[in-house]
């Protein structure tokens, strides 16, 4: 372990249902890791082991493993390829080194598939695609890699060739080292004559290989331009080179549910791919006078790691897994320098899959666990305290859904002690308090993210949650102006109640809320009762009159009324205070308003139309639009009430290909006809 060039750090990226975990599965199963290769459909597998993942057959969360080929230790993250749990992919992503890229051998380039290669180039990885399911039926090897060529700056070449596709895919031939590898029934490969039927389509992308790797240095192209050829050496030399540049992507193709290449995929990554030592140093900043600093991969460096995920187990505790970027770890603590602290930690390990494997010392490239820290969280740079170190981490994808949350039976504080411990686990989790709704809202970053945390809470903490749209934060005010008395009077033996108070009401502007003028001249209202209609008025205020919303934007003016010597209190001035504003606002116009939320809507050129048809259908205006390199951003105020469940619509009508961002912008008078509707509901209610 203590070989730095022996290590590879590799996450696997693709869209849902481009075969990764299983995949990941062949590999393990392959280098003797797992005694028994796994299914995600069947729920075994190895990489997807949490219930809600193996009920929906899908990867939820970022698992890993690590396997021994060739005296190689290769690290592996199996990420998640559904958009709802894409952060955990990004997040493994930026403290990967090198990416394995999965693309159906059937279904190839999806439009979301493309977010993966942004992750690719965004992190700058050296990558391996591997075409997947090239035993199912209508695979096509030389469409897909054609479709690849022409969506994204990958720039694909051809390393390994499949002999036959669907059910007679039997083998590869490995251009670079010019023959066959014919699958034998344990998963190994056999060298044999490259078939005469491929013979020259083989020979063609040897070629090719050569110009596509002479083309990454002078002096290689200058030999190929002259002599027609490159030796073995220099076209091996080349090619590592290319792919640690990531001027090339090398194509593979496997069908790892019977695991047939997967053998190839191991002898690329070691043979051909960076190790820790040989990735650009890494670039972070120095805490205590923000110098920049770079700290290359290698076991002489002081050390380094980042923390890029945390999982919370109701047994073990808090599990903070990093990266180890440079020198070595060992001994029992470490400075967090993000936090400005020393944690103490018990034993390090290693993950595969759910099990963990105690490790003695960590080294670059590693990625290692350690249970039950106190102040560390993902994000947080670990490094030696005498020579400190922080690393820029990755901002969480904002929430774009919220719902309101509630304990099934009624066991609210356990509830969100729950969910409190799940928000450490997961950034894109957001709990808040709505003050107007008096609703906790829960937001995520997709409907399946909320219902999975939902079931994960009632798994690991035996809470269950019920989930409501939540309420929308309307608000009351008024148009118009008027002057209203208000009198309680109350005589029913012995001591009475008597307040009498007259006010002016009139409108204030926008985002004001109250305003309250004590107009009286002479004795007509004692001074100590005059607070007492204020505080009467704005209690009432926050019940609202015609909704029940709280009311806002109000100016009072006290400017007449009369008491009684014996009778007149402070609480019958604040009822006759309330009275008076109840009354009032039923006479002076009085409106509902609503808040107006600002959308940044991202999506491809394709889908403008439809989203700003969908946009004025909602009663948004559309304010504007600019273009990146891929998508139209289209700036609009909508209506917050029409786009509680947004997420939903945008990703049926773009097939998951836009992304949007709200912040809260103003409020507005609802129109008429729903704030009828709106007054008619409560009404029923009351």
């Amino acid at each position: 372990m203590q070989d730095v060039q022996q290590i590879r750090n590799t996450v696997i990226l693709g869209h849902g249902n481009s075969g990764k975990t299983t995949l990941a599965e062949a590999l393990l199963f392959t280098a003797g890791v797992i005694k028994r290769q796994g299914k995600v459909d069947d729920g075994n597998s190895s990489m997807d082991f949490e219930p809600e993942e193996t009920k929906r057959h899908i990867t939820i969360s970022t698992s890993f493993s690590h396997l021994n080929w060739k005296k190689h230790e290769v690290f592996l993250a199996d990420t998640p390829g559904d958009d709802n749990f894409v952060n955990e992919s990004r997040f493994a992503a930026q403290v990967a080194d090198t990416a394995i890229f999965t693309v159906g051998a059937v279904s190839g380039m999806r439009g979301q598939t493309e977010k993966f290669v942004d992750l690719i180039q965004d992190n700058s990885l050296p990558c391996l695609i591997c075409i997947t399911k090239m035993d199912k039926e209508r695979a096509d090897f030389s469409k897909v890699v054609a479709g690849i060529r022409e969506r994204t700056k990958l720039n694909p070449v051809v390393l390994y060739l499949p002999i036959g596709a669907e059910e007679a895919f039997r083998g590869l031939v490995d251009i670079a080292a010019n023959k066959a590898l014919l699958f034998k029934d344990d998963g190994s490969v056999e060298e044999a004559e490259i078939p005469a039927d491929i013979a020259d389509e083989a020979r063609a992308l040897r070629e090719s290989l050569m110009e596509y790797v002479a083309e990454t240095d002078d002096a290689l192209i200058e030999k190929f331009l002259e002599e027609g050829e490159l030796t073995d050496e220099e076209l091996l030399g080349g090619l590592k080179v290319a792919i640690k540049e990531a001027s090339i992507a090398p194509v593979c193709a496997a069908a790892s549910l019977v695991n047939k290449g997967s053998a190839a995929v191991l002898d690329t990554l070691v043979r051909y791919f960076p190790s820790p030592a040989e990735r650009p140093a890494h670039q972070g900043v120095n805490p205590k006078n923000q110098e920049d600093i770079e700290r290359p991969g290698t076991v002489d460096a002081p050390f380094s790691a980042q923390v890029f995920k945390t999982m919370a187990d109701p047994f073990a505790g808090r599990l903070t897994i990093f990266r180890v970027f440079s020198g070595i770890l060992k001994g029992d603590s470490f400075y967090n320098a993000s936090k400005d602290t020393t944690e103490r930690f018990g034993q390090l390990f290693v993950m595969s899959g759910k099990e963990q494997k105690p490790v003695e010392a960590a080294i670059p490239g590693m990625v290692v666990a350690v249970a039950k820290l106190k102040e560390t969280t993902t994000g947080d740079t670990l490094c030696e305290g005498a020579n400190p170190v922080v690393y820029p981490m990755l901002e969480p994808l904002p929430p774009v859904i919220a719902y309101a949350v509630s304990a099934k039976k009624g066991d609210e504080e356990k509830l969100f002690s729950s969910i409190s411990r799940l928000l450490d686990e997961d950034l894109t989790l957001k709990l808040n308090r709505e003050q107007q709704t008096h609703e906790t809202l829960l937001s995520g970053v997709g409907q399946v993210h909320l219902e999975v945390t939902s079931e994960k809470i009632k798994r690991k903490f035996g809470v269950e949650l019920e989930l409501h749209p939540p309420k929308v934060p309307y608000r009351e005010t008024l148009k118009g102006r008027t002057t209203v008395q208000g009198k309680h009077k109350k005589q029913s033996g012995g001591r009475g109640q008597f307040g009498d108070c007259t006010i002016e009401m009139e409108p204030l502007a926008r985002g004001e809320f109250f305003e309250f003028v004590d107009k009286i001249v002479g004795g007509v209202i004692p001074q100590q009762y005059r607070p007492a209609v204020e505080k009467g008025i704005l209690e009432a205020m926050e019940k609202g009159v015609i909704a029940g919303y709280p009311f806002v934007d109000l100016k009072v003016s006290l400017i007449d009324g009369s008491y009684h010597n014996v009778d007149s209190s402070e609480m019958a001035f604040k009822i006759a205070g309330s009275l008076a504003f109840k009354k009032g606002v039923m006479e002076a116009q009085p409106v509902l308003l609503e808040p107006i939320v600002e959308m940044e809507v991202r999506v491809p050129k394709d889908f403008v139309g439809d989203v700003m048809g969908d946009l004025n259908s909602r009663r948004g205006r559309v304010l504007g639009m600019d273009s990146t390199a891929k998508y139209e951003v289209v700036s609009a105020h909508v209506p917050q009430a029409e786009i509680l469940l947004y997420a939903l619509d945008l990703t049926s009508m773009t097939g998951g290909l836009g992304t949007f961002i709200v912040q809260f912008s103003h409020y507005e008078e609802v129109p008429t006809h729903i704030a009828d509707k709106i007054i008619a509901d409560y009404q029923a209610e009351e």
